[in-house]
């Protein structure tokens, strides 16, 4: 084979074959092929597309680029969920040791933020001693004996990913529908669960800002995971605002214990629900999908989801003193309260730029390199459809430095539309797909 006939064939809108894709990847992972003609592949999906066969194909062959962790020799019905980031999105710590509290097997690899958007990991570094870099011998064995661990990247898991996705980035190829499929399902096979769940967001705080790209995503995420042979569900839910109170790592750990409690913010809550229900259903530990809702109800109202997320955490080294005493957490030295300036309602709010608000104030990063202060972050007080009299407090803002605070502050009172007319408050889960 040829790499310039494999890129005029796509740059002509004509489909590749599985072999070809395979051909063109493995030369991406093994150095042979250039990154000129790696980007020019990239352009060319971008703009001709490619079907479910070949976005199935570009996600075996990624897959294949590098390990393959094989967990059925633990249980056959291993499952995770995968969400496609937001601000505020602390669902993770929440959904996995409760869907572990109900019987399943849940091994759930994580990333750090992404631009506005926070990072489990991050959140998770918060807690004095946690380590999110398990061996795969330490993963099996946590797994076995407690259930669930939540852990970053092991092994050498779909380098080809990898070196295309640097190359997404720099080619203004990053949103387009098969390379996001591929980049996802790549690594989450490799990984080894038998089922996953998706969470893809949409709106102003989400790589999908409309719920038809969200749908389109969604679907073909779905589609790619029923050819491998694996199964895969997805929600599509809300990201027009912060999901909860808190943004910012430990902050988020915070209102994590209150969920795990029983004592969450009604949003977190209710997707939380479903995304646990729908797990424990693709894990078999559910007939169906209301039954894995009163499961989750349960193993939250008797604490066994809470005791199973202190269990993950000490099994990896955390401090579970600072869970039953959030106290001990880290915690910013200062905070500022910001104030509506008029009566009305809260009509809009600019997700990315209160996610851009918290890495500001140093709960992100600009620079991959960036060190983190794992106290400050954002109370959100007032949130889409609220009532706000002039001078009432909206948000307080949590800070150690005061060098970029004037600017974070800014920056939130430029993300919130205060309004005269009333509006609804967004519906949290729009479509389920599966």
């Amino acid at each position: 084979m040829r790499i310039y006939e494999i890129l005029m064939k796509k740059r002509n809108g004509e489909k590749l074959s599985d072999a070809e894709i395979e051909f063109l990847i493995r030369g991406i992972s093994d150095g042979s092929l250039p990154d000129y003609q790696a980007a020019a592949f990239l352009m060319a999906v971008f703009i001709q597309g490619l079907d479910a066969e070949e976005t199935t194909a570009l996600t075996r062959a990624m897959m294949d680029s590098g390990d393959v962790l094989d967990l059925s020799d633990i249980t056959a019905d291993t499952v995770d969920k995968h969400s496609t980031g937001g601000v505020g999105d602390k669902l993770s710590l929440i959904l996995a040791p409760a869907a572990a509290a109900c019987g399943a097997v849940v091994p759930m690899m994580s990333g750090r933020g992404l631009g506005h958007t926070g990072g489990t990991l991050d959140k998770l570094d918060s807690i004095p001693g946690y380590t999110t870099d398990l061996t795969e011998k330490q993963l099996r064995q946590a797994l076995k004996t407690v259930g669930v661990a939540i852990i970053g990247q092991t092994g050498c898991l779909a380098p080809a990913d990898k070196k295309l996705y640097a190359l997404r980035d720099v080619t203004a190829t990053v949103d387009s529908i098969p390379l996001i499929t591929g980049s996802i399902m790549s690594k989450k096979f490799a990984a080894g669960p038998a089922a996953i769940v998706m969470d893809v967001k949409w709106g102003s705080g989400a790589f999908m800002q409309t719920i038809e790209e969200a749908q389109a995503l969604a679907e073909s995420l779905v589609a790619v995971g029923k050819v491998m042979r694996r199964r895969v569900s997805a929600f599509i839910t809300d990201m027009n605002q912060p999901l909860g109170r808190m943004v910012g790592n430990a902050m988020e750990v915070i209102e994590t214990v209150d969920c795990l409690k029983g004592e969450g913010p009604a949003d977190v809550m209710e997707v939380s629900r479903a995304l646990t229900a729908e797990m424990l259903c693709l894990a078999g530990k559910a007939e169906d999908f209301e039954q894995g809702g009163r499961l989750f109800d349960t193993v939250i109202q008797n604490g066994a989801a809470f005791k199973k997320f202190k269990e993950m955490v000490a099994n990896q080294g955390g401090d579970t003193a600072a869970l039953d005493d959030t106290s001990k957490l880290p915690a910013a030295e200062s905070s500022v309260d910001i104030a509506a300036d008029q009566d009305g309602y809260i009509t809009a709010m600019d997700t990315i730029g209160i996610g851009t608000a918290s890495i500001l104030l140093g709960g992100g990063r600009e620079k991959s390199d960036d060190r983190l202060d794992y106290g400050v972050g954002i109370e959100v007080l007032k949130k889409t459809g609220d009532r706000v009299a002039a001078g009432d407090m909206i948000a307080r803002l949590y800070y150690s430095s005061v060098s970029r605070k004037k600017e974070a502050v800014k920056k939130y009172r430029e993300s919130v539309t205060i309004g005269s007319s009333s509006v609804d408050p967004p519906e949290m889960i729009v479509d389920r797909i599966s």
